[in-house]
């Protein structure tokens, strides 16, 4: 940090401190050459968006990352490479357009597994079983019947007309 007094480089710290809400630093600092003090903050500043780990590390939001893990669920399945290109962008946007720079993992396996699960069921199953990271079977059949009873669900025919007919 240069001096604002003189501009020589050597300054050092003499006193740290966090704010309330721990968002930036303040550091009380004092040149080597000409004994000015004077206070600097510090705030996290991103150039990105960061997605924060389950594991709690932080790592920056990869396009391509995402691309890859969908590609691998929709392999071999009639799913567009456009509308894989589609649901990156749509993935992305929503991401980015929330008021925070960091999100979690879990938050956009969540986004891509509502989109997946919409677009091809084979492509949400394999996406959930890693992404949700199933230890037993058990799990994975829960997640699988829950598929088929929705589809069940969407295709069972509509109740008949209690109305009479007319004689």
């Amino acid at each position: 940090m240069n001096c604002p007094d003189c501009g020589h480089e050597r300054t050092r710290v003499i006193d740290t401190e966090s704010s309330g809400d721990g968002s930036s630093v303040r550091r009380r600092r004092e040149c080597q050459r000409c004994s000015f003090r004077f206070t600097t903050y510090e705030r996290p500043e991103w150039d990105s968006l960061q997605v924060k780990k389950r594991d709690g590390t932080i790592e920056p939001f990869d396009r391509a990352k995402l691309r890859a893990g969908i590609d691998r669920a929709v392999e071999k399945r009639d799913v567009s490479a456009t509308a894989v290109a589609e649901l990156v962008d749509e993935i992305e946007a929503t991401v980015q357009g929330r008021d925070t720079q960091i999100v979690s993992s879990t938050f956009v396996g969540e986004l891509v597994s509502e989109r997946l699960r919409e677009i091809d069921k084979v492509a949400y199953i394999r996406f959930v079983s890693v992404y949700k990271a199933f230890s037993e079977p058990e799990e994975f059949l829960r997640e699988l019947d829950a598929v088929l009873d929705a589809e069940v669900d969407d295709f069972e025919p509509a109740a008949p007309d209690d109305d009479p007919p007319n004689s």
